[in-house]
C-alpha cells in the first residue's frame, strides 16, 4: 500500500517541481506529469459524467474505468513501473464489441451532443486523445510501458461509442454533421 497524506500541503512544490513516484523530483510542465496529470484529470470528467443517471451497464464499465486509469496514473508517475496489461486492453475491447452491436452502422460523422451524458462522454473522449497524444510524445524522449497508448486509443474509441448508446438513450437521438447544410442566416 503506498503513503497516506496525513498533511495535504508540503511545500516542497513551492519552486515549481513535483515528486514523482519513484522519490525523483521533476519539473511540473514536463511531459511525464502532464501525461499523468490529464489522464488524472480524465478520471474526473468520467466522474462528472457519471453524476448522471446512466444504464447499470454503463455505469459499471465506467467505474471499472475510472480504476484502469488511477493505475494508468500512477504507472505513469513511477518511470519503470507498469500497470496496464494486455487483459486491459482485451476488456476494453470487449467492452466495445458488447455496446456497439446494437447501434446502427455509421454512415455520417456525430457531432458531439444528443443529450447532456452524451455531450460530457464527447467531452471525455477529447481529453481521452489529449491524454494519448502527450503520451507519444512521452515516449519520444523516455521509455513508457508497452500498453499505456493502446489502453488510451482503445478507451478513446470506448467513450465515442459510449456516447452513442447514450445519446440514444430513452429516445434521443444522435446528433448528425451535414456537410451541405443551408448556413444560419438572419436577413429577413
Amino acid at each position: 500500500m503506498g503513503n497516506r497524506l496525513s498533511k495535504i500541503y508540503t511545500r516542497t512544490g513551492d519552486d515549481g517541481t513535483t515528486g514523482l513516484g519513484d522519490g525523483s523530483r521533476t519539473d511540473k510542465d514536463g511531459l511525464r506529469v502532464a501525461a499523468y496529470g490529464t489522464t488524472d484529470e480524465l478520471n474526473s470528467v468520467l466522474g462528472v459524467l457519471m453524476t448522471n443517471s446512466l444504464p447499470e451497464e454503463v455505469m459499471q464499465v465506467l467505474h471499472e474505468v475510472q480504476h484502469h486509469l488511477f493505475d494508468l496514473g500512477g504507472e505513469l508517475c513511477i518511470p519503470g513501473h507498469q500497470a496496464i496489461m494486455q487483459t486491459h486492453i482485451d476488456w476494453l475491447e470487449e467492452s466495445l464489441d458488447h455496446f456497439n452491436e446494437e447501434l446502427p452502422p455509421l454512415k455520417d460523422f456525430i457531432l458531439p451532443g444528443g443529450s447532456p451524458a452524451a455531450a460530457q462522454c464527447h467531452v471525455a473522449r477529447t481529453v481521452c486523445r489529449r491524454a494519448e497524444r502527450l503520451v507519444v510524445s512521452l515516449k519520444r524522449i523516455e521509455d513508457v510501458p508497452p500498453f499505456s497508448m493502446k489502453y488510451l486509443n482503445r478507451l478513446s474509441d470506448l467513450l465515442f461509442v459510449v456516447a452513442r448508446v447514450l445519446a440514444r438513450e430513452d429516445g434521443g437521438s444522435e446528433v448528425l454533421w451535414q456537410k451541405d447544410r443551408p448556413t444560419v442566416s438572419f436577413k429577413s
